[in-house]
């Protein structure tokens, strides 16, 4: 064999081993993250409102003498917002937070390629933070659902959205990855609304996420990102502590919201009762002085159901102590339970501690 043709024999042989080569490295290139990212993308919505907000025009208001001769003239303007949401079945129905859509006007809702739909509010809950919105059309690309009550603190976590309006850039929606950092967050009763059980990630969340899908690497909606901690110079980003509702929770209230446009949460447990203060519990002479006595009991209603009796001090409710009447309520509002939902009741009767449950009635 001459030189020659071993050179171009040679040469072919490189030529190979790089084409083989390159593919192996552009095959790499995909993984879990980017097949999950691809998976869930087309069911991205960003979400363009219109609101209209009032403000008060007065040249006078920092004087009150000038203020009660020439009152505050309100004045209202409309104000554009972005967030993000997601397309959860082929009919058109989108999840998002309320906060996204709170007191808008106006709701255009833009699907990844560009494609615009005016959006229908089905229903919202103020409690929850959680908004469902319908698009008039049929087949729309949409997300799996996973179970977030199966969650690994330490898998893949991505975010999906519409941070700072970059969705309507390039028609896409922006990805952030992170892991599930913690799970079962409870923040209780905040401004208004009830944050239980949250996803926490380090995926970066910022303004225009909230309402988007936190999606694992299954590409599987597994919560809705909501809302971030942030450091302490006003304005400042995701510094990696961000918060998402769990899709259990969120597609609970989704299928409420879609049936009856609204969240049923006025219950009754038809128990009358009073604080036990120390001068009661000496004259019945009962050995704890904090808790809550029964002193009636409606016919019919979830407490006779429930075996309840007057007398009994109720100590705890779902494990939190318990000094009022007003007690209870909170507990069974911060945790998000309605008619149909059980109670668990700890109470003191005739000497001992007793575990009752007790379902909640329509009011």
């Amino acid at each position: 064999m001459t030189n020659k043709k071993r050179i171009n024999i040679f040469f072919i042989l490189l030529c190979c081993v790089g084409i083989n080569g390159q593919s192996a490295i552009n095959q790499s290139r995909k993984n879990a993250i980017t097949a999950a990212i691809q998976k869930a993308s087309p069911a991205v919505a960003s979400i363009n409102v219109t609101q209209v907000r009032s403000y008060s025009l007065n040249p006078f208001q920092r004087d009150p003498w000038f203020e009660y001769f020439f009152p505050p003239q309100v004045r209202q303007r409309e104000v554009k917002g972005s967030g993000s949401g997601v397309v959860i079945s082929p009919d058109g129905y989108v999840l998002t937070n309320n906060h996204v859509i709170e007191h808008a006007t106006k709701i255009i809702v833009k699907l990844p390629g560009g494609d615009e739909f005016n959006a229908e509010v089905v229903g919202v809950d103020m409690i929850t933070d959680m908004a469902l919105l319908k698009l008039d059309g049929s087949d729309f690309p949409f997300v799996n659902m996973g179970n977030s009550d199966k969650l690994i603190i330490g898998e893949w976590a991505i975010a999906l959205g519409n941070p700072f309006g970059l969705f309507d850039v390039n028609q896409q929606p922006t990805a952030t990855v992170g892991i599930i950092s913690g799970k079962d967050l409870d923040f209780g009763l905040q401004s208004g609304k009830v944050f239980q059980d949250m996803i926490q990630t380090d995926a970066a969340i910022n303004p225009g996420n909230s309402g988007g899908p936190l999606i694992n690497a299954n590409g599987e909606l597994i919560g809705i990102n909501t809302f971030i901690f942030t450091g302490s110079n006003v304005g400042q980003g995701s510094i990696g502590i961000g918060f998402a509702i769990p899709i259990n929770r969120a597609r609970r209230i989704a299928e409420e919201l879609k049936t009856k446009g609204h969240i049923e949460r006025d219950f009754s447990t038809g128990i009358r009762a009073q604080p036990l203060d120390k001068n009661t519990a000496l004259y019945l002479d009962i050995p704890i002085t904090e808790g809550v006595i029964i002193t009636h009991i409606l016919k019919d209603s979830p407490a006779e159901k429930a075996q309840l009796e007057y007398g009994d001090v109720i100590i705890a409710v779902e494990n939190e102590k318990v000094l009022s009447l007003s007690d209870i309520l909170g507990i069974i509002e911060i945790n998000d339970l309605r008619p149909g939902d059980k109670v668990k009741l700890r109470i003191w009767r005739d000497g001992r501690y007793l575990t009752k449950k007790l379902k909640l009635g329509k009011l």
